[in-house]
């Protein structure tokens, strides 16, 4: 069974940065696609970042575009969200998302087979 444990969210500074985490475990991470979702109160869940399996192909929103880069380690079974620049509109309980299939990555978060539990990220001003 799979398992998706977020972690490193926080309270911080307009300006500042966080790194989360999503460690994974049932299943092989190197055969899974990652995304990063977010929802804010009040707003429906929204794309972040994805990348493949293998973590050659990425891609963001354009929201957080040159801001936030999203990495993995397949040998850690952990992919990352590195966040910089970070904006009062970024706070959001953010989600890591897992797909199974082949060199690909997805936006659309009824693509994902897993999801975790999130955690809670709030920017102030």
């Amino acid at each position: 069974q799979a398992q998706l444990v977020e972690s490193g969210g926080g309270l911080v500074q307009a300006g500042g940065s966080l790194r989360l985490s999503c460690t994974t475990s049932g299943i092989t991470a190197s055969n899974y696609a990652m995304g990063w979702f977010r929802q804010a109160p009040g707003k429906e869940r929204e794309f972040v970042a994805t990348v493949s399996r293998s973590g050659r192909s990425t891609t963001y929103a354009d929201s957080v575009k040159g801001r936030f880069t999203i990495a993995r380690d397949n040998a850690k079974s952990t992919v990352y969200l590195q966040m910089s620049s970070l904006k009062p509109e970024d706070t959001a309980v953010y989600y890591c998302a897992a797909k199974w299939g082949a060199e690909h990555y997805y936006i659309y978060d009824s693509k994902y087979d897993n999801w975790g539990q999130g955690t809670k990220v709030t920017v102030s001003s």
